[in-house]
């Protein structure tokens, strides 16, 4: 355990946001290390119980070694958490009084180069949370066509040479499989023109960033898993979900926004017909950022957004 290392973002914001209480149910969808875990089982002491999933087989390991003093509170689940609702109503659960969810890939996750997260050091191509099932990254550059490739990395890398480095991607597969990341960032690096590359970036950066979410199908697995949690609160229960990127961010922004929407009759009707009240209440007005002294602490938490959500 002593090499999984991951600091949580937003601990107290967290923590404030879903104000746990004794007595309630709470889902970390994303255990990760399971810091933001033990800080709601503590608050939530003494009867407060957690239910807790992860994809990452690691992950899982250490979360259930960190959060045993806990004992019987505590339920953890190696399963990605677009499975939430079912997963709960195998275990007889209809309804929760809050949720967390921390979007980010562990500091572990980057920094164990074998699995193939990180673009600083050589590894094999994988990026699977869950390497026990599913393609892994090198399946997808190697097998998927240049115009896939192209979206992949376009959509959900947000890279404006996208285009360029999957026409790259393909000619350099054509020679030899492309198997591990140096050979992929080398390829990335040739794709975009070095005067073009961004100060503060790693060229790889954005086109890792979307190869692992198609690897992982992250923004559906959210969606999904989102759209869940918000039914399964209960009338005053409190979601916080913390995303590292925009394309994160927008979708649960939106869901936020949907699920806290009242009339939805065109505006030029002189009054309102679909008598819809709002449900729910978004407790951010803006997503809140990382201090400057969690900023020194914790240079990853820089381009972390936490936004929040009551059920009325």
């Amino acid at each position: 355990m002593a090499d999984f290392h991951h600091i949580s973002v937003l601990p107290d914001e967290v923590l404030e946001l879903v104000a746990p209480k004794s007595g309630g149910i709470y889902v970390d969808g994303t255990l990760g290390g399971a810091g933001h875990a033990g800080l709601v089982l503590t608050a939530s002491s003494p009867d407060g119980v957690l239910i807790g999933f992860d994809r990452d087989a690691e992950a899982i390991a250490v979360a259930r070694e960190r959060l045993a003093p806990f004992g019987d509170r505590v339920r953890i689940f190696q399963r990605n958490f677009s499975s939430i609702a079912a997963t709960l109503a195998e275990i007889g659960v209809d309804a929760i009084d809050g949720f967390v969810l921390d979007l980010g890939v562990s500091s572990h996750q980057l920094d164990k180069e074998e699995r193939g997260f990180s673009f600083q050091a050589d590894a094999p191509l994988d990026m699977r949370m869950d390497r026990s099932s599913g393609p892994s990254a090198a399946d997808l550059v190697n097998t998927l066509s240049e115009a896939e490739l192209h979206r992949i990395i376009a959509e959900y890398g947000e890279e404006r040479w996208a285009k360029r480095v999957a026409s790259f991607i393909v000619k350099a597969r054509a020679e030899a499989p492309i198997e591990t990341t140096m050979q992929l960032v080398d390829i990335i690096k040739g794709a975009i023109p070095k005067a073009k590359w961004e100060e503060r970036l790693h060229p790889a950066t954005r086109t890792f960033q979307g190869l692992r979410i198609a690897v992982n199908e992250e923004l559906k697995s959210l969606e999904d898993g989102l759209a869940d949690l918000l039914k399964l609160l209960k009338p005053g229960g409190r979601g916080a979900v913390i995303s590292f990127h925009s394309l994160e961010d927008r979708i649960v922004k939106e869901a936020f926004r949907a699920a806290a929407a009242g009339c939805t009759c065109p505006k030029e009707l002189p009054i309102c017909v679909c008598n819809r009240v709002p449900q729910y209440k978004v407790l951010t007005k803006k997503a809140v950022k990382a201090g400057d002294e969690e900023l020194n602490a914790n240079p990853r938490s820089r381009s972390a957004r936490l936004r929040g959500i009551e059920k009325i």
